[in-house]
Parts: structure tokens; sequence; C-alpha cells
């Protein structure tokens, strides 16, 4: 919040942007406001056009001369506190094995293709990983409405199945009943039931591997925030990295590896069955399908697991995270192009299947589809790997004590006109409300001060536009990095009080400020 005090306006200076206190050397891009998140842009602003925004200073150090005005009569933003950046590019949280997801927080962690195999044979590919691909900026603790039908919460973790599954269940069940057919056509219209079965049991394996994964971060204490199936599979969205190599390997290597135990144990089950019945093809699907998910992801690029595992031993051997992640997404990325070219080339030539142009139930063209999308995933998964490496590179940048606003005390009763001429006199930037023994109590909201016409600021208190202070919106001075981000995840808000580890107010933080430093983050190479 930039306040003044001549006119008792708030006022936008010539402050570094927030997001030089991470990068000196970054050059402005253009001009950048100093509302909180989701206030409105005033009519007029007085900073010119391709200028550098205000930022805040360390410990608050005013400008030479001051902020500049801000044009008073705004649109009143909306009340209640805007979150601190969602970081979406989707989480790393952990490792994302579902390619594709952009996104400041958790490691999302595997993702499988349904498989549909023929009774005795399986075409289609599976895929789960530990998933990176979410940046690790604030966001809720608990998944929006997008997380799918909440199933449970088996270790204190919430399972969702996303819409996408129906879909896939649908056409695995129609695929697989048509195999069924051929093999058991005394089934009739029952075909699909069994069909149905199959597909719910594969998916319940699929969770049983997502599991394997979650189980380990549990052990390691890591933050697991859910697991979602999904469309190509499952995904394990697990909150930080890994601290260690070790580490690293052994939770990518337990989802496969529980794949090929669930594959063997299927197979056993195989033995005392008949072939030729309902049970022996479901269970010589399901042993087929688990031991597809696992061999893919043992595959050695990111987002699979075996690229996890790959940037463990290529991290151990060099000391750097970034060296391994960027040896297993160019790894992943061979990958993809060898999916594409080599899997309907596979499947035409009968190395998959009978040689024909219908295997396993799918046409050629459809073989050539099931390979772009596969290959899509896992290209898009790789280069999220990279950006999200990148990103944490770069996160221990965002230091609260840097980004923080210089703030100065107010009392309830003091008009808003006189609270800015104080801020203004102090080269400060925010206000922080105190009662009568000097402790805080409450912020003033940045978009409120923005809403309230020049001529009512004399009239207007400043605990009408003040937000109270909870305990999540209290910050150390000394926090920097994921624990920041982990600090702002936790209770969003547009400001929070900035304290050293004494208890005396240091200043205020913007959300704004923070998601501007976080983005300025991403667009940098790393070192």
């Amino acid at each position: 919040m930039d306040v003044s005090g001549g006119s008792g306006q708030p006022r936008s200076g010539d402050d570094r942007p927030a997001e030089d206190a991470a990068d000196p050397t970054a050059p402005a891009t253009g001009p950048t406001d100093h509302r909180g998140p989701g206030t409105p842009a005033p009519e007029n602003t007085s900073e010119q056009e391709g200028s550098a925004p205000p930022a805040p200073r360390p410990n608050g150090t005013p400008t030479e001369d001051g902020p500049a005005d801000t044009p008073s009569g705004a649109a009143q933003p909306a009340d209640g506190p805007a979150g601190p950046p969602s970081g979406r590019e989707r989480p790393a949280a952990h490792g994302t094995d579902t390619p594709g997801t952009p996104a400041p927080g958790p490691v999302e962690h595997d993702q499988h293709a349904p498989g549909t195999p023929a009774p005795g044979q399986h075409h289609s590919s599976a895929h789960s990983g530990i998933a990176k691909g979410r940046p690790p900026g604030p966001r809720p603790k608990e998944p929006g409405p997008g997380g799918g039908i909440l199933m449970g919460r088996p270790f204190g973790v919430p399972v969702y199945v996303a819409p996408s599954w129906f879909l896939v269940a649908a056409l695995i069940t129609w695929v697989f009943g048509g195999q069924l057919d051929r093999v058991l056509p005394e089934l009739g219209a029952a075909r699909y039931l069994v069909s149905l079965f199959f597909a719910v049991a594969f998916y319940a394996s699929v969770l049983v591997h997502e599991l394997a994964h979650t189980v380990a971060a549990i052990r390691f204490k890591l933050p697991v925030r859910r697991i979602q199936l999904q469309f190509f599979g499952g995904v394990s969205e697990i909150e930080k990295e890994a601290e260690t190599p070790g580490r690293e390997f052994v939770l990518a290597f337990v989802g496969p590896l529980l794949s090929l135990v669930l594959a063997g144990l299927f197979y056993l089950a195989m033995k005392p069955v008949e072939p030729g019945t309902v049970p022996g093809v479901l269970l010589a699907g399901l042993m087929i399908s688990n031991l597809i998910v696992a061999i893919f992801n043992f595959l050695p690029g990111l987002p699979l697991d075996g690229g996890r595992m790959l940037r463990a031993v290529v991290w151990k051997i060099t000391g750097k995270p970034m060296s391994g992640t960027i040896a297993a997404a160019w790894v992943g990325r061979a990958l993809a192009v060898s999916v594409l070219i080599g899997l309907p080339l596979l499947n035409s030539s009968g190395v998959l299947g009978d040689g024909g142009t219908d295997v396993g139930g799918m046409d050629t063209v459809t073989d050539a589809l099931l390979a772009a999308i596969l290959a899509a995933i896992i290209w898009t998964g790789a280069g999220n790997s990279l950006r999200m490496a990148r990103l944490r590179e770069h996160l221990p940048e965002l230091r609260a004590r840097t980004l923080t606003r210089r703030a100065v005390p107010v009392e309830n009763d003091t008009p808003l006109s006189e609270a800015l001429r104080r801020a203004n006199a102090a080269g400060a930037r925010a206000l922080v409300v105190v009662d009568a023994d000097g402790t805080p109590v409450s912020l003033v909201r940045e978009a409120a001060i923005v809403g309230v016409p020049e001529h009512r600021r004399p009239w207007v208190a400043v605990s009408g536009l003040a937000q109270e202070l909870t305990d999540g919106m209290r910050v150390s001075a000394e926090l920097a990095g994921e624990d920041l981000l982990d600090v702002l995840r936790a209770t969003p808000a547009t400001e929070y009080l900035v304290v050293e580890e004494t208890g005396e107010i240091y200043g205020v933080l913007s959300a704004a400020d923070v998601e501007r430093a976080f983005v300025r983050a991403m667009a940098r190479p790393a070192p």
C-alpha cells in the first residue's frame, strides 16, 4: 500500500518493483499497481507508462521524495481476503506425474494411463510417476470443487475421482466388453458388467500404486495434499521435494514396485482358475495391466517414476538437483518422441498384437491418437519439471524481510487522512492498527483505502478499513522460500503483519508483492 501525506491520498512513488527485491538486476517490465490482489486499478495514475512500479524496500526504507499520488475515487473492491499467489503454472509439490499441469505447489506423483487389455493381451500404455508440475506457490490446503468426487481419506489423505475418470471407465467398459464377446460369447449383455468391474479394479490397482508413493512421502514427513484418479491414471500431489537423492529414489521406486507386486499376485491367483472363465479373464487382464503400468513407469524420463529415479541418480553423482532434472527431462522428451513414432509402428507390425489393423479393439487411427496423447503428456510433463526446478532454484530469493513494506502504527479512531499523513512523513507504505498498549490488532486494507474518495478521508476512521489480525496473518521476518510460501498458503489474505523474533513490528507484507516476485522468479533462467 502506498500512502502519502500532504493531501492524505495514497500515492505510488518511484520505488523499486517488489520483485526487484528478489532480482535487483532485472529491468522493470512496465507499470504495476500496488493494490492488493483483486483491487481494481484507479482510473488515473501518476505512473508513466513503462516506468518501474513501486515496491517494498528492506526495513521499509522510504524513497527520496516520498510516494507519488494515487488518484482517489477508484471503485471499492469487493471485501474479503484474496489469497497469495497460487503459482499455477499447476504444484510442483513433490513431482507431478501428471504432466501438463502447470502450477506454483504439490508434487504430483504419478499418472497411469488406463489399460484395456484383451484377454491374454494388453496393448494400451499406462503411466505413473511422481508429479512435480506445480510450482510451490500458496494455495488452499484443501482442493476446491475441481478436485472431483471425494472417495475417502486413507492415511488421512483425500482421494478424489475426477469427472474425466468416468469417460475412461466407459471407454474401457466398451472396448473390453467387445473383447469379452469374442472370448466368452455366452455372457451376452452381461459382458459389459464384467468390463465395468475390470475398469474399477484396474483403477483400484492404480490407487494402490499412488498410496505407495503417499505412504513413502508420509514416512519422509512430506505433506501429501491429495490423490486424484483422472483420465490417464492417478496423481499423488506431494507438497515438498525430497531432501536427499536417496529419498527421491525411494519415493519414485515404490510406486512401480507395488504395481509389479500386484501383477505377481494376480498371476498367482490365476493358477488355480480355469483360463476360459470370467475370473480367469479378469485376473489375466489385471495382471497384464499392472505389469504394463510398472514397466511404463520404470522408463527413465520425467515425468515418469523412472525419470524421478534417474534424476535422483544424477543428483547423487553431481550433487546438483538441477542437473538431475535437466538430464531426466531431456530423456523424457526423447521418450515422448519414441512413443509418438514407435507405438503405432509396433502395433501395426504385430509386435504388440496380431499384426492386423484391429489390435486390442482399436484400429490404426486410434493407436496413433493414443500415442499422440501419451507423447504430449510425457513431453509437457518433462517441460513442467524443468520449469519447476528452475523455480525452486529461485525460491530462496523470496524473503519476507526483503519484500516487506514499512508500516506505521495508528489507533482505531485515527482518521484515514491523518493516518496517511503520518505514513508519508515516516516514508512508510502500510498502516497497522494498534490498541492503547501498542499491540497490533488489525491491518488497514490497501484495497479499501483506494476505494475511499479523498474528500471523505478526514471523516473515515482507519478501523472501518482494517482486517482483524489472526495468528496465521503474523509472519516472521526471517521466513524465506518455501517456508514463506507455506505460511502464506495456510492463511490466504491480502496483507500480513511481519514481526521480528522479539515480537516487534517489522512491517506489512502484501500478497501482491509476493506474487509479483514469484512471477519474476519464474521468468528468469536458473543460474
